[in-house]
């Protein structure tokens, strides 16, 4: 019975990933005249590449700090170090991706590929954040909905709407809700505030793009872990609270010695869910910024598909997609590994 699964499974998921990882090997072109070449790991080397400079501030001839306008020390050119430099032939082609300043010296960060690694550190922000915030609210909205109430259903269909509802969609009308102009995020805080509150371009602003789509994805998906949680509240035997208020217990003592350790294995399948699901982060990206502005919103999964199909750069694609796979896999493990039944 689940050969016909097993057979589409292997056919559309195990055996493109095959491919992909012998393409991450080559520089294989999606339309190009010519043979795909075996290039070793030059591309792993291309997207992952970082190094750090620590350099000292300029000196004039009296041994005094150079400063620019704004009084601050200056330091000598990267593009010293990173252009055909043969005191420094590791560096050669690398960009800052970001610097620190410890006493006089400076340090830079450079990397081979700046924007995957902005990617990466963008996916890393949208996992620590949306795990635990869609993951509490869920469960908060499931400790609401879990009582024998009048209209209790119509609630629950509310919660669980924006999960039937097109992602896509979802994104075109929160798009709209942070327009700058005449977005309604704009309109109810200018209202709420008097007509104090100066209009923000949500999507438009470095600062606020990977937030703003921050809030929108907790809102579209934490109906459907608000589903799990619902599932594993109702696996508790009523018996354990009638013993527990019986005992006295607080609704707190009951909700930690009781509630709780009966959601133990629903809080793993949780947390997993949503990791997977969070470092998938694609459509919302596509759809309401397309990587912008200046990067701040690029993730792992969309440079995966606007290399591989935006650039028809198929082998830097396939590349992305098994350093996607290594990373979920690792974290996959890890949080096994911590959530584990200890004896």
């Amino acid at each position: 019975m689940a050969g016909p699964a097993i057979f589409l499974i292997a056919l559309f998921v195990i055996v493109p990933f095959i491919f992909a990882i012998g393409l991450s090997f080559t520089n294989q072109r999606l339309v190009s005249p010519n043979p795909a070449q075996f290039v070793g790991v030059d591309n792993y080397q291309q997207l992952l590449g970082v190094a750090t400079l620590t350099l000292d501030p300029v000196r004039d001839a009296a041994g005094a700090l150079v400063r620019d306008e704004a009084g601050a020390a200056t330091y000598p050119a990267l593009r010293g170090y990173t252009r055909k430099n043969p005191d420094y032939p590791g560096l050669d082609g690398m960009r800052e991706w970001f610097s620190f300043t410890l006493g006089e010296a400076r340090t830079f960060v450079l990397a081979k590929d700046v924007v995957f690694m902005t990617a990466i550190l963008n996916t890393v922000v949208f996992v620590l954040i949306v795990a635990p915030a869609q993951g509490g609210l869920a469960l908060l909205l499931a400790l609401l909905i879990n009582q024998k109430l009048r209209g209790i259903n119509l609630f629950r269909a509310i919660y669980f709407m924006p999960v039937v509802v097109s992602i896509v969609v979802v994104s075109l009308l929160w798009r709209f809700i942070y327009d700058g102009n005449s977005g309604l995020l704009n309109n109810l805080l200018a209202f709420l505030s008097f007509g104090t509150f100066r209009p923000v371009d949500w999507l438009g602003t470095k600062e606020t793009a990977l937030g703003a789509i921050i809030v929108m994805s907790i809102w579209q998906a934490v109906g459907f872990h608000m589903v799990i949680w619902l599932s594993g509240l109702q696996t508790i035997s009523p018996t354990l609270y009638e013993a527990s208020a019986i005992e006295g217990a607080s609704k707190w003592q009951t909700f930690r010695y009781v509630t709780w350790p009966g959601l133990r294995n629903t809080a793993v399948l949780i947390l997993i869910v949503i990791t997977m699901q969070a470092f998938g982060l694609f459509s919302q990206i596509d759809v309401m910024t397309r990587g912008g502005p200046l990067d701040s919103t690029q993730t792992i999964v969309f440079q995966a598909v606007q290399r591989g199909y935006g650039k028809q750069d198929i082998s830097g694609g396939s590349t992305i997609s098994v350093i996607l796979f290594a990373i979920v896999l690792s974290i996959s493990l890890i949080q096994r590994w911590l959530t584990r039944e200890k004896r």
